[in-house]
């Protein structure tokens, strides 16, 4: 997984709350163990009319022309809830989505994502219902997410927010449980001396 701090992209607005996992990435493509390949079945049921995925639903907004390079969602309240599966956000990010937006996130969803390289930032409904309504006049305008700062910037207005140390040096480095594990490998071979015996 590579690593990012500064990203540019455009924006998806897919304005609807409690968008659970299975609606992400049913149950049906869960037997996959790797990761590529599911950025293609993201929001299945919603993206297509047929069980095969070969006819694209024409009032879905990701079927919609110039929405192949989004890679900023911005959505409802209480994203990623229901199961704790990770095919959720290995299709966000397989489809090249670096940041979702939202007023509230499900727990382990939260943390599963930053695992994938996904930053997920929280703002409150009144600044993410002002970003919907400009994006309804343009859709092609893009956004920059500054993870040093903390910072959002579109259409010449500034945004704040909060994420977590370890959720900031797994995105900003790339890292998975195993990564974070090595950045303190020295400190687990001095404790494996201290307590031999």
């Amino acid at each position: 997984m590579n690593g990012w701090t500064i990203h540019k992209g455009k924006i998806l607005s897919l304005i609807k709350k409690d968008i659970d996992t299975d609606q992400i990435l049913p149950k049906q493509f869960m037997k996959k163990t790797d990761k590529i390949g599911f950025g293609k079945l993201l929001f299945f049921h919603w993206r297509y009319l047929d069980e095969e995925g070969n006819v694209p639903n024409p009032d879905f907004i990701l079927n919609s022309p110039g929405t192949a390079d989004v890679s900023i969602l911005l959505t409802g309240e209480n994203f990623g809830c229901g199961s704790s599966r990770e095919h959720a956000p290995w299709a966000l990010a397989d489809f090249g989505f670096k940041v979702v937006i939202a007023e509230s996130f499900a727990d382990i969803f939260y943390s599963n994502a930053a695992k994938n390289g996904i930053a997920l930032i929280q703002l409150p409904k009144q600044t993410i219902d002002s970003l919907a309504a400009s994006l309804l006049k343009d859709t092609n305008k893009k956004m920059t997410v500054d993870l040093s700062k903390l910072k959002i910037y579109f259409d010449k207005e500034e945004y704040n927010f909060k994420l977590s140390k370890s959720n900031l040096d797994r995105i900003q480095f790339g890292l998975d449980d195993i990564g974070m594990t090595f950045k303190i490998f020295e400190k687990i071979k001095e404790y494996e001396k201290r307590i031999k015996v």
